[in-house]
Parts: structure tokens; sequence; C-alpha cells
């Protein structure tokens, strides 16, 4: 047991690599973009130095909260549907506040050493509207004018496409102009892909949509940015700094720690470290994140 919570508190402190896990018949892999370094006081404004001090696990050696950047390949039937862009070529670093640093640009390589091009991604199915989930869809190929994935559908919940003004207002038209004529609007329980539906949950973002896969008897739930770190299973009503609901975020959350328990489930985080695939596991210290790697 020493030797394998070992590992876990190693894999909490770097960003994750590619891991693909199958449901039945339909193959799904986390595709690194980049990395994001965290604030932890600052992004989960309810934690304390205390708190930290008990997880320095989550830390790395700048006392940053580690997190991954990118998106999930779903590959069934020859077809390949993508959820989320990444952050796309560039670094920003911000001298206060939650983030610390993020950058990204490795997405078009991580495709390739999963066998796809960006070509065969027949669309691009979006959590949520901020610019570490648009990345390539707005950014162009190296050394191209268009967008990496312009030939893609953009798929986008209604209500997150219809409050885009709020993105213009926060300096993202250029986002929104690149989108825009690509955007298919979904709905809640619609099925965009086989065996994978969208479920529209607001309180990170207006219009959040979560990605329900399902194959081979289980079921996997890609909650977006529901849940920043693994540490928020234990503590479900730590909300992070980014939601603009933090109270309607923290209930989803509670049910969604809750969902995550059940057989047969498996949880998919694409902002956690290097443990982006996994299940709940109920201990003596309540719930916890347990990774799943196949």
């Amino acid at each position: 047991m020493g030797d394998l919570a070992l590992d876990q508190d190693v894999r909490l402190r770097r960003p994750a690599g590619i891991r693909s896990i199958w449901l039945g018949d339909t193959k799904v892999s986390y595709v690194p973009d980049g990395d994001v370094r965290l604030r932890p006081l600052e992004l989960l404004q309810d934690t304390t130095d205390e708190v930290w001090a008990a997880h320095p696990e989550y830390l790395d050696a700048t006392g940053h909260l580690v997190g991954s950047v990118g998106g999930l390949l779903v590959e069934h039937g020859g077809r390949a549907l993508l959820i989320d862009a990444g952050f796309g070529p560039r670094t920003l670093e911000v001298p206060g506040g939650p983030l610390g640093v993020i950058s990204g640009g490795a997405l078009p390589q991580s495709l390739a050493q999963l066998g796809r091009s960006p070509q065969d991604i027949e669309a691009v199915a979006f959590t949520h509207l901020h610019s570490d989930h648009l990345g390539w869809a707005c950014h162009p190929a190296p050394g191209g004018e268009l967008p990496l994935l312009a030939h893609a559908e953009y798929l986008i919940s209604e209500p997150e496409w219809d409050r885009r003004d709020l993105l213009e207002a926060q300096g993202m038209g250029e986002e929104v102009a690149a989108l825009a004529p690509r955007v298919r609007t979904v709905t809640d329980g619609q099925e965009i892909f086989p065996g994978v539906r969208v479920r529209i949950t607001p309180g990170h973002t207006v219009g959040h949509a979560e990605y329900v896969i399902t194959g081979g008897g289980r079921r996997l739930i890609a909650f977006g940015d529901a849940v920043h770190s693994p540490v928020q299973i234990d503590h479900p009503d730590w909300s992070s700094a980014f939601d603009h609901d933090p109270a309607l975020t923290a209930g989803h959350r509670r049910r969604l720690v809750t969902e995550l328990a059940q057989p047969g489930t498996i949880g998919f985080g694409v902002h956690f470290a290097d443990v982006v695939f996994g299940h709940v596991r109920q201990d003596a210290d309540g719930p916890a994140w347990r990774p799943v790697d196949a």
C-alpha cells in the first residue's frame, strides 16, 4: 500500500500524459496540450494554509496546484470526436489571482501519438467557452492561417452560446467570431456521437455541459470544470474562484461525487493532475478520488 500511495502522490504533482481506457468498443483518451499552475488559496478560497500544509502531495515545489490542460478524444467505429480543445500554442503568466501560469501547444503532437490527425476529428464538443478549452478551435495550425480544427463542427450547449455576450464583455470577441461559422448548439440529453450524450450543468458557466459516454456496461462522465482538482472530491463544498455561480456549482458537485461512487462509473477531470480518469471511493475519511487507467 505504501508504494501505491507514493505513486499517487507523485502523480498529483505532475500534469497528465496520454492515457486511454476502453468502454466496450469505444476508446477514450486524454489528449495533452499543456499544463496549468494554480495558486491554491486563491483558487479554492474556502481553504487555508493549514489545509495545504496537510496536503502537500497536491503542490509542486513552488507551492502551486498542478493541473492538466487538454481534451478528450472519443473513438468509435473509425469515427472521432474531441471534447474540448486545450489552450493552444501560447503561454500566459498572471501575476496575481488564482491563475499562475498556463501553457499549451502539444495537442497536435498528442493526437499524432494516438494515431490521429486533426482532420480525423468530425466535431469538437465544448464543456464551456473559457479560453483553456477553446484553444485549437480558434488558433491556427502550425504554419497555417485557419484554426487547427476549422474543418470540424463545434458543438456548444444552447444556453452557453446564447450568452456569448459574456465572453465578448471579457474581451473574447475574436474567439466568438472564430467559433461562430462552425457552431451547432446542442441541448440537454441529446446524443451527439455514438454513446455520447450532453448533460447541461450550469454553475461554472451559465451553460456548462458535461458529456456522458457509455459502452461495455460502463459509463464515463467528462465533467469539465465542475471539479478542478481531486481535492474537491473530498470537499465538494469548495468551489473555484472561476465559478460563475459557486453555490450552484457546489450543489452539483455534491451530486456528482455521489454519482461517481456508483458501480461502473468513471469520471474524467480535464484539469486534474496525472489522475484524469478515476472512481470515487468511500474510505474512513469520506469520499476520495482513485485513479483508473484501464
